[in-house]
């Protein structure tokens, strides 16, 4: 997660070169968060986190019933995939068609936005060199950094984004009801809930995305 979030700060530098809003889902959001919170207003001028994951993987969230019920399983996964020839044969489970589409279909509030061009679009990297190693990587290696450790360090204005459908990070789950605690206890955090949106709002129902982003995004820069 820490890399992730060096290359967008080394980005944001050496291309884009004045303050950004940096706009985030899931796991995106969380590098984007790591940035802000080691840059200043002159880098990152704001922050739109979309559904944001508490982790590169579930060993981030300890203290959520259904993780706790589901470690021993974690830890089965975790030793079959530091197996070569399992975690291959895994592997070539997850990334077929059928498997991709299932996942998607879970996650999406919004079923007809999984089309065969998404599923494609997920897959693809899939089968580029080195997928099965990154793939191990990130199920079996380290959460990276907490963002409720680093949210309070964030000053600028942030937008949060929650669609109420979302499996992977539910609202009533501990990070979902850390993200919804955040406008009782800092300003310059404000959070819209959009109904009907499962994990990738962005693409679930851009129009509704569009629809909260937009004005919010013009107050920052008026």
């Amino acid at each position: 997660m820490e890399a992730w979030a060096q290359l967008i700060l080394d980005f944001l530098n050496e291309v884009v070169g004045q303050p950004t809003v940096l706009i985030g889902n899931s796991v995106g959001s969380l590098a984007c968060v790591i940035a802000a919170s080691e840059s200043n207003q002159n880098l990152v001028q704001g922050l739109v986190l979309l559904n944001c994951a508490g982790g590169m993987n579930n060993k981030a969230i300890v203290d959520d019933w259904r993780i706790k019920l589901l470690l021993p399983l974690l830890w089965l996964v975790d030793f079959l995939l530091k197996q070569p020839i399992i975690a291959s044969s895994i592997f070539e489970r997850v990334k077929q068609r059928d498997s991709i589409k299932k996942i998607l279909l879970s996650i999406y509030g919004n079923k007809e936005a999984v089309d065969e061009e998404l599923v494609e679009i997920i897959r693809g990297p899939a089968n580029d060199e080195g997928a099965l190693d990154a793939f191990v990587s990130i199920v079996t290696g380290p959460p990276g950094p907490n963002p409720v450790t680093l949210m309070p360090r964030i000053s600028i204005r942030v937008l949060v984004l929650w669609g109420d459908r979302d499996p992977f990070t539910p609202l009533d789950g501990p990070v979902g009801k850390y993200f919804s605690s955040l406008p009782s206890k800092f300003s310059n955090v404000s959070l819209q809930v959009l109904e009907g949106v499962g994990h990738c709002p962005h693409d679930d129902k851009p129009d509704l995305v569009h629809d909260r982003l937009l004005p919010w995004l013009a107050q920052l820069v008026a």
